[in-house]
């Protein structure tokens, strides 16, 4: 338990750093159009319901 509590203070105090750096010194860039992501969106999430149901059925 005690590995756990010092693995999540880590990963917390290094949020609370390297987020405002990046932010801070991070190159700005042009708008970008996200609708090349966008359109893939709804078929990944049915392929992850549908591996999920399979997961569910035949592995437990």
């Amino acid at each position: 338990m005690g590995t756990l509590l010092i693995i999540l203070a880590v990963l917390f105090v290094s949020l609370i750093i390297i987020i405002p750096l990046i932010e801070r010194y991070a190159p700005r860039g042009e708008n970008r159009n996200y609708r090349h992501i966008t359109r893939w969106f709804i078929p990944l999430m049915m392929l992850i319901f549908v591996l999920q149901l399979v997961r569910h059925f035949f592995m437990s």
